[in-house]
């Protein structure tokens, strides 16, 4: 009889404890991003961080638009006028670095919501510059608070369920085109009459709304996990997971800690490195130097016209001297706003390659293009050629830069993907350094010169991706570094 007992509770037991599975079972974060899917809160996600990119576009963009209006105030050479941008991108680089591993180390969040009000004061400030040296300075702090904000981009990558990466991270595009538009058409409207200045500051105003909304975006869950803060996880998940009407997966979150947080060792790996040096700085230094040689060329109208008007007959550079003061004919803002409407025009041929044919091949094909089509722009034609050139050339640069930052993303491990988002971008932007030399004062000398450079170095980068040794389609993202 005891026997008998004994074996009729142990059985109870053992299907109390099949019946009870749920507490034994654990899932990752990435186990519930994918688990709670897409809904609400990204949409939410994707408007204030994908907004981060106006203000970042807005604040990259003036250099392109407030360039002729200093170079006649101060009567600026050549080498002046590129010094402006390369002091704004030597601020992001410095900052890039510092940003990014402060935000593996103390979180996302404070990192984006600080560049904003560090950009949004210093940019203020430059509408006062009563000098050329305040003016480079005070620019090179809006590089270093726009270097902040970039982080934003790892904050709203790590919140997407893998499948919709593809599809949603490429329509940011849309929020740096506006970014891009609006400036130029403040550039259209204000400078004129208020002058370059005024346009500044009303160029300000999207940075202090947004400060305000960025209290609704929580810190990365997968940053408080690697950060050993599971509690923080677990109540953001649950909070995204309301928001959606969906649930977290049965269970309870384990992750362990990651204590090789912001680790620059892993930036030695041979997989990272040749993602940090080859992709970055030639998406940099092709996108920046179609931006720039496009106002370059209107500027100072150095394109070959078949049909030119009377504007686009002043010239800059002259026998007995310079024109300093050669201001945007309202054409030329036509031409530079529509170009930026290249940057979304092909977004669906952009995620069809990355949901196709990978990142890899989608790079690959993007930099061969915009190859091709810098030497384009050599040809004569008619300003509606032009136009057209330029809108296409925009959209393969912008297209490559997209894509860049979505595998840079997806390749490094949670524990140091903010530093290699950070280093990459920072390096990048040496390409932005040197583009303003070679658009600005090389391009005065001889547009094919001037043009070559970016195009021999897509052609390059192209051919150099088959080095790559990782594709990310489809992949969740790591944790931590793979050995390899």
């Amino acid at each position: 009889e005891l026997l008998k007992n004994t074996e009729v509770t142990l059985n109870t037991l053992k299907l109390r404890i099949d019946l009870s599975p749920a507490a034994d079972q654990t899932f990752t974060v990435e186990d519930a991003v994918e688990t709670i899917g897409f809904g609400r809160f990204h949409i939410l996600l994707f408007v204030i961080m994908g907004s981060s990119n106006i203000v970042e576009a807005m604040e990259i963009m003036l250099l392109a638009v407030v360039s002729p209006e200093i170079r006649c105030e101060w009567r600026l050479d050549d080498w002046q006028v590129a010094l402006v941008s390369t002091m704004v991108f030597l601020g992001f680089m410095v900052c890039g670095v510092l940003g990014g591993y402060v935000a593996d180390r103390y979180g996302r969040w404070k990192v984006v919501c600080g560049g904003f009000i560090w950009s949004a004061y210093f940019s203020l400030l430059t509408s006062f510059a009563p000098s050329y040296g305040w003016f480079i300075f005070l620019r090179s702090m809006v590089g270093c608070g726009v270097a902040g904000v970039s982080q934003g981009f790892v904050l709203k990558t790590e919140f997407i369920p893998a499948k919709h990466r593809a599809f949603l991270l490429p329509l940011a595009t849309i929020f740096w085109m506006t970014g891009s538009m609006l400036i130029i058409i403040l550039g259209m409207l204000v400078v004129p009459t208020l002058g370059w200045r005024w346009m500044i500051r009303i160029s300000v105003t999207p940075s202090v709304v947004l400060i305000f909304l960025f209290k609704f975006i929580p810190e990365s869950a997968r940053y408080n996990v690697s950060a050993g803060n599971v509690d923080a996880a677990v109540q953001t998940l649950q909070q995204i997971a309301r928001m959606n009407r969906s649930s977290l997966p049965a269970g309870r979150l384990v992750e362990p800690a990651v204590t090789e947080r912001g680790s620059w060792r892993i930036l030695l790996n041979s997989s990272f490195r040749r993602t940090s040096i080859l992709l970055w700085f030639v998406a940099s230094f092709s996108y920046y130097g179609s931006v720039l040689s496009s106002s370059e060329l209107l500027e100072k109208n150095l394109l070959c016209v078949t049909n030119p008007d009377r504007e686009h007959q002043v010239k800059h550079r002259h026998e007995d001297g310079l024109c300093y003061c050669i201001p945007f004919a309202f054409d030329d803002y036509q031409t530079l706003l529509i170009s930026c409407l290249g940057e979304i025009a092909l977004v669906p041929l952009n995620i069809g390659l990355l949901n196709v044919f990978g990142r890899k091949m989608s790079l690959t094909v993007l930099q061969l293009m915009a190859a091709i089509f810098f030497m384009l722009v050599n040809i004569c034609t008619t300003m509606f050629g032009f136009t057209v050139l330029l809108f296409l050339l925009r959209s393969l640069v912008s297209m490559n830069f997209n894509v860049v930052y979505i595998y840079t993303a997806e390749v490094y491990p949670t524990a140091a993907r903010s530093l290699g988002m950070g280093f990459c971008t920072s390096f990048s932007r040496i390409g932005g350094m040197i583009a303003p030399f070679i658009a600005q004062v090389l391009m005065s000398r001889s547009v094919f010169l001037a043009l070559s450079p970016f195009s021999v170095a897509c052609l390059l980068c192209a051919l150099g991706n088959f080095l790559l040794p990782i594709e990310t389609r489809g992949r969740a993202l790591l944790r931590k570094q793979i050995k390899t």
